[in-house]
């Protein structure tokens, strides 16, 4: 690719932006100060569009909500010194959850480093434990070859964020601009392929298997594997369960689907976890939010585990059938090698499986997830319900952390990927209103709920002005309970009721607070209002801000207690159920 700017003459903070037009980016989320103004003077005059958050830390989790709903690089910005520590928790967020990031930050004058100048911070030093990768700088001339290689990095093996320091010199500097069409990067290999004769062995277990289950997660949504993942359960019948990362890679209306897995995920997924003689492994971590005490996790089963990351295979589960390898490219050869043996294996072990299927549909069918109504409060399952209603299993749903999420990770149904955006391994408060901004600014044409808690919400509530400023039609839910909830539900079973700091009071009203934005919103309490009161929000054609305040002593079941086996639930108002 060649363009008017090869060899051209330019000043640092233009080269950057001729990369990252040559990297395809249409918008980017940022804040600007001291030491990045040379590069926002540049952007005045450039068409990539900035989006003015109103915190750093926004501004990071805005460029995930980004890469979550399109699976392109999302790219933030921030100054020296508080701007870039600011990026941190989205930073280490991206990390846990695996989502492509590039991440832009201004350094003090490279005369001044170590000099603790004025906005100074070791921002390389800093972010080098919760990035993929980090860069600092050190002149113009190898800054296109870096931001090349930070965006292949992000984006290629499995994904993660990476940072890119440049001091406010290297913005100033000149030179002429050399494209860079290619990386060499020899410390850095990523395994894609899969070994054919492990891929092999793992379709020959799989049609052997009498109880097979697949555990599908978030890899498969970062690999666009969602249809190969379709494909492979019904090519050998198999039910799935799909982490709180990975809903909607298989749809929630598949047959096969059981549905979440893990400390609030159903009594079904469990019990077929625990109970399967195969587990087929595909892009998962085998996270202590799914497997609860390991020494008991589905302690009957042989293991596939797919992983394009060789530091996860046997982290935490050692498998019988290791494979390496991009689970989308790895899948596709796994179903060829099922097809051709097929014929000779199906019809063996067929009873079993006929036997497994109903094994599951009774689980189903004996433990569904709690859905209580109330003729006159308004129960947090009822407006996941009526959410749900509304969305039709199309929607982006944006999640903040809390009750409301394991709620709406339970009740509302996801019928694609990159439309259930939340912070799972890092567990951010504060996540979901700035990740739905970047998910609408990345997908116009969707209809996007951010769905937060009132504490939530709260952190910040400083990007209604944002959302407000570009008239992004988000319906922003606030399920509020007057508490800091999932806290509550803690100190309530495991710490005798002694309920500190979880209260919260002052809530604004939000009719009046989204006015002072300029756009509407309103708070009810009665479950007759619901219904009507979410239709309205999703018929206006801007924001909308509506408070739903529920029962305040509601607790998510089915529940593990942290440590404890995954068979072992707590069920409301029932006792633990066992194996």
């Amino acid at each position: 690719m060649h363009t008017e700017m090869d060899g051209k003459l330019m000043t640092g903070a233009e080269i950057l932006l001729e990369c990252l037009t040559r990297e395809g980016v249409e918008c980017f989320f940022g804040y600007p100060g001291g030491v990045t103004l040379p590069f926002y003077d540049a952007l005045y005059d450039h068409h990539i569009r900035h989006i003015l958050v109103r915190h750093e830390e926004n501004a990071a989790f805005a460029a995930e909500g980004y890469a979550r709903a399109t699976g392109k690089v999302g790219v933030c910005c921030a100054t020296s010194g508080p701007g870039a520590t600011n990026l941190v928790t989205g930073l280490v967020d991206a990390m846990m959850d695996s989502i492509p990031l590039v991440a832009i930050t201004g350094q003090v004058h490279s005369k001044l480093i170590g000099s603790d100048a004025f906005q100074e911070a070791d921002t390389f030093g800093i972010t080098r434990s919760c990035t993929k990768h980090n860069f600092m700088v050190k002149n113009v001339q190898e800054l296109p070859q870096i931001i090349k290689e930070a965006f292949y990095i992000a984006a290629s093996g499995r994904p993660g964020p990476v940072l890119v320091d440049i001091p406010k010199d290297v913005f100033q500097a000149r030179s002429h601009y050399v494209p860079v069409e290619s990386v060499h990067l020899p410390g850095y290999k990523v395994f894609t392929e899969g070994h054919a004769g492990q891929i092999r062995r793992a379709a020959q277990l799989i049609w052997e298997a009498e109880k097979p289950l697949v555990y599908a997660g978030g890899g498969i949504i970062a690999a666009n594997a969602s249809a190969e993942l379709t494909e492979l359960v019904e090519t050998a019948n198999l039910p799935a369960v799909c982490t709180l990362m990975a809903l909607g890679s298989l749809s929630s209306g598949h047959p096969n689907f059981i549905s979440m897995p893990g400390m609030h995920g159903s009594y079904a997924a469990n019990m077929a976890l625990t109970d399967c003689d195969l587990l087929i492994a595909l892009g998962t971590r085998f996270d202590d939010r799914v497997t609860g005490s390991l020494n008991t996790f589905a302690k009957h089963a042989r293991v596939i585990h797919v992983d394009i990351d060789p530091a996860e295979i046997g982290k935490n589960r050692i498998p019988d059938i290791p494979i390496v390898g991009d689970v989308k490219r790895v899948l596709q050869k796994l179903i060829k090698n099922l097809q051709e043996l097929e014929a000779e294996s199906k019809a063996v072990k067929a009873p079993a499986r006929t036997t497994w299927h109903k094994q599951i549909k009774v689980w189903k069918a004996e433990r569904p997830y709690d859905c209580p109504h109330s003729d006159t409060e308004i129960k947090p399952q009822h407006l996941m319900e009526e959410i749900d209603r509304l969305s039709g299993g199309q929607a982006i749903v944006c999640s903040d952390v809390g009750q409301h999420q394991m709620w709406a990770a339970q009740l509302i149904r996801f019928n694609e990927p990159r439309l259930w955006i939340n912070s799972g391994g890092l567990g951010s408060m504060g996540f979901g209103m700035p990740s739905a901004l970047g998910a609408q600014m990345a997908r116009p044409d969707k209809l996007v709920f951010s769905i937060s808690g009132d504490g939530g919400f709260q952190m910040s509530l400083s990007e209604l002005a944002t959302i407000a400023s570009h008239a992004l039609p988000i319906k922003i839910i606030v399920m509020n309970n007057g508490v800091l909830g999932m806290v509550r539900q803690w100190q309530t079973l495991f710490y005798n009721n002694r309920l500190s700091a979880i209260t919260l009071d002052c809530f604004p009203d939000a009719e009046k607070l989204a006015a002072a934005y300029g756009f509407k919103g309103r708070t009810i309490d009665k479950p007759w209002e619901l219904a009507s009161a979410l239709l309205e929000a999703v018929n206006e054609p801007g924001p909308y801000l509506l408070n739903v305040k529920v029962t305040p002593d509601e607790n998510v079941y089915p529940m593990v207690p942290a440590g404890g086996a995954i068979y072992d639930m707590v069920f409301c108002p029932k006792e633990p159920v066992g194996v």
